[in-house]
């Protein structure tokens, strides 16, 4: 039998700026009791792994001021603008990114970012057939980019995977994709 849903009591605004909205909520749960709830919500976002040809990919890296660090390489990512659709989204953040439009994107996947807090559903994409089409950057955005082979960056991705791992059985956390 799935879990019963919450239910949303009261809704109290705390902060908005034109990136997220942070609202504190009062929910009754399934048992009767109450609790307050915070709730931060990005909303919906894209990714893309642009490939310039079978092998090669585009990454870039930034200084990610949360972190306090700028060393992990990443795929082209950001917001949805009002009106966009998820490709028209890719595309402007491939431009704005990596300076290239995709002749093709193909979806891989589309999740949840956060397990609980944060209201935000990631699309992610493939793209291929890249041609040079430049947008500036946002305002608040200073990339290093660099190209490389794919199974290069799948084993960045694998290498932190098992970085993570280890840091997490250490504090003798159940991981669950065991």
């Amino acid at each position: 039998m799935p879990p019963k849903p919450w239910k949303t009591l009261s809704t109290q605004p705390i902060y908005e700026n034109k990136w997220m909205q942070l609202r504190e909520d009062v929910a009754e749960m399934p048992d009767g009791r109450t609790t307050l709830y915070g709730v931060v919500t990005f909303g919906e976002c894209v990714g893309v792994l642009p490939f310039l040809d079978d092998d090669t990919v585009v990454l870039l890296r930034q200084f990610r001021y949360v972190f306090n660090e700028n060393h992990r390489w990443e795929m082209p990512t950001g917001g949805i603008n009002p009106g966009e659709t998820y490709e028209q989204a890719t595309q402007r953040e491939l431009q704005e990114e990596v300076g290239y439009t995709a002749g093709r994107l193909e979806w891989v996947s589309s999740y949840y970012t956060s397990k609980s807090v944060c209201d935000e559903t990631a699309h992610l994409y493939l793209g291929y057939d890249l041609q040079q089409s430049a947008l500036p950057p946002d305002e608040t955005e200073f990339f290093e980019i660099r190209t490389f082979h794919f199974d290069e960056a799948l084993d960045m991705v694998n290498r932190s995977e098992k970085l993570f791992q280890k840091m997490v059985q250490s504090t003798n956390i159940p991981l669950y994709w065991d």
